[in-house]
C-alpha cells in the first residue's frame, strides 16, 4: 500500500449500541422504527445488516452515524457517545454524492480542504486513494464522464480520505449491475484488507452479505431489533468460488429461512 495511504490510516474502533429505540417522523404521526436493539461491534470487524425491506436497517446506520438521533438507548463508539455525526464515521450512499462541477481529484480532497491542508497536500492524498480504488489516471475526470461504478469508487476514496475509524455503507451497490457488483465487493475487500477499519454494510442481498461479512446481523420487522447474529466462518480472501462453499449454503438458507419468518 502507498506511502500516503498508510500515514492517513486510522485505528479501527469498536462500536456498542444499547437498548437503542429511534421513533421518526412529525410530534403527531411518530413511528417506531428501532426497539431495544443491543449491538457489540469489535474494532476491524466487517458486519453486513439483513432485514425486510423498511424495517430500519438505514435508521441504525444513520443512528450510528449520529445523523438520527435515539429515543432511547445509547450508541458509543470506542466509549465515547454519539451524539453528532464525525468524519471518523464515514457514511456511503447508494447514490453518490459528489460534486458534479469538481474534478474527480478535487471530490477525493474536498474533505481535507475542509480541515485547512494545503493543496499539494490535499492532492498527494487524493491521488494516492485514487490509486487505491483503481481510478489512477482518472484525476481530470469529471463524475458524470464515470460509469456507475467507477463514481461508487470514487465516493469511498472520498470518504477513506478522512480516515474514518468506521466505514457505513447504505446499500452502496444496490443500483449496479451483477459484474459491476461483484467486483466492487472484491474491490471492497481488498480496500478493507488494507485499511483495516470498522465496517457496518446494509444490504437485502444475503449473497452480498455472506460474500462480505464476518457477521450478519438480522433485524426483525419495523420497529427492528436484532433476531439473530450470524458469523460467517468463510476463509479469507473471499473468491467466487466462495458462493459454491458448503457453509455458503448453508448458511444462505438459515438467512432465507429468518427472512421468511420476518415476513
Amino acid at each position: 500500500m502507498s506511502t500516503v495511504v498508510l500515514q492517513t490510516a486510522s485505528v479501527p474502533a469498536s462500536i456498542r449500541v444499547r437498548d437503542l429505540a429511534v421513533e421518526l417522523g412529525p410530534p403527531h404521526a411518530r413511528i417506531a422504527t428501532l426497539d431495544g436493539l443491543d449491538v457489540d461491534i469489535a474494532p476491524g470487524q466487517f458486519v453486513c445488516v439483513l432485514g425486510p425491506s423498511g424495517c430500519g436497517k438505514s435508521t441504525l446506520l444513520g443512528a450510528i452515524a449520529g445523523h438520527i438521533a435515539a429515543s432511547q438507548g445509547s450508541i458509543a463508539v470506542d466509549d465515547e457517545t454519539v451524539d453528532r455525526p464525525h468524519p471518523e464515521r464515514g457514511l456511503v450512499f447508494q447514490q453518490h454524492t459528489l460534486f458534479p462541477w469538481k474534478r474527480v481529484i478535487d471530490n477525493v480532497a474536498f474533505g481535507l480542504k475542509m480541515k485547512g491542508l494545503r493543496a499539494n497536500e490535499r492532492r498527494a492524498q487524493a491521488a494516492e486513494l485514487l490509486e487505491l480504488v483503481g481510478l489512477g489516471g482518472f484525476d481530470a475526470h469529471y463524475p458524470a464522464q464515470l460509469s456507475g461504478g467507477m463514481q461508487q469508487r470514487v465516493e469511498i476514496a472520498r470518504v477513506l480520505i478522512n480516515r474514518p475509524r468506521v466505514l457505513l455503507m447504505d446499500e452502496p451497490f444496490g443500483a449496479l449491475d451483477a459484474q459491476t457488483r461483484r467486483m466492487m465487493q472484491s474491490l471492497l475487500l481488498d480496500i478493507w484488507a488494507k485499511v483495516r477499519t470498522t465496517v457496518v454494510f446494509v444490504t437485502h442481498d444475503i449473497e452480498e452479505a455472506l460474500f462480505l461479512a464476518d457477521r450478519i446481523l438480522m433485524l426483525s420487522q419495523r420497529p427492528a431489533r436484532v433476531i439473530a447474529d450470524i458469523a460467517v466462518p468463510l476463509p479469507r480472501p473471499r473468491r467466487d468460488d466462495t458462493t459454491l462453499d458448503p457453509a455458503f449454503i448453508d448458511i444462505k438458507r438459515q438467512c432465507l429461512a429468518l427472512l421468511r419468518e420476518t415476513a
